[in-house]
């Protein structure tokens, strides 16, 4: 398969490396400032990786899109702006694959933490809270990853309808869940729930151990996204999709 890569600081350079460890050739970099005056050619890569920053991934995605580009997309804390990306891509005749966090890891512990709150939603002496600390120089805070996280946890209990993510003046609503975040040093990602009642504490937690995980889940992505389809169907896909849409073809 053929790869083209938008953004080429640490991770562009983890997802170079084990892109090539899996067969694949790497096609095109854009990124000025790691490889000024590189000419941008869609045409040469079946997939795109982009992982840059909030400032620039919507656009990115949206210049792909006008081409019929397929694209993963590992950046963060552009969500806002997601309907008029997938707009442009489905205008495009494109493809985009998102996700706040690539890691199969964190898939299944999406999948446990969800579990979990539909077991424990009934007992209503267990209240929840929640963490994530990353490195210091990560743009968005809270992570994409967190947001993701509280999502599933809401969506599987009913006596928690929301999340504070800022430290409250006082004591947190009874239906509220209060999810903190922390930035220090060069943590690469750690995610953890709390289910804690007079008598005890439950916890759940994922810790990356470096970006290689997030790195290979991307790539398996790109794989999904652009690889052959089943005989007599579409010769590839178009639209917008997330890891649940990779995980279903890999999990039973």
């Amino acid at each position: 398969m053929n790869i083209g890569l938008i953004g080429y600081g640490r991770m562009g350079r983890i997802l170079e490396t084990l892109s090539i460890a899996r067969g694949h050739r790497i096609v095109t970099v854009l990124d000025p400032a790691h490889r000024p005056g590189e000419a941008y050619e869609p045409a040469k890569a079946d997939v795109l990786l982009e992982f840059t920053g909030p400032g620039a991934a919507a656009e990115n995605i949206k210049a792909a899109a006008a081409a019929g580009m397929a694209v993963v997309s590992g950046s963060t804390g552009w969500y806002d702006k997601l309907p008029e990306v997938s707009a442009a891509v489905e205008a495009g005749g494109g493809a985009l694959l998102w996700s706040s966090n690539f890691s199969l890891g964190v898939q299944i512990f999406f999948r446990l933490a969800a579990y979990a709150a539909a077991l424990m939603d009934p007992f209503e002496e267990y209240d929840l809270g929640g963490l994530e600390i990353h490195h210091n120089k990560k743009a968005d805070s809270p992570s994409g990853t967190a947001k993701i996280l509280m999502d599933r946890v809401l969506a599987a209990m009913t006596r928690k309808k929301k999340v504070l993510w800022e430290q409250p003046g006082n004591s947190p609503e009874k239906d509220a869940v209060h999810f903190t975040s922390l930035r220090v040093g060069s943590v690469p990602g750690i995610h953890s729930l709390v289910f804690d009642s007079p008598s005890d504490s439950i916890e759940i937690s994922h810790t990356a151990r470096s970006r290689e995980g997030f790195a290979l889940g991307a790539v398996i992505a790109a794989e999904w996204l652009a690889g052959p389809l089943p005989p007599g169907g579409p010769r590839r896909r178009r639209g917008v999709f997330t890891m649940d849409d990779v995980l279903k073809d890999i999990l039973p």
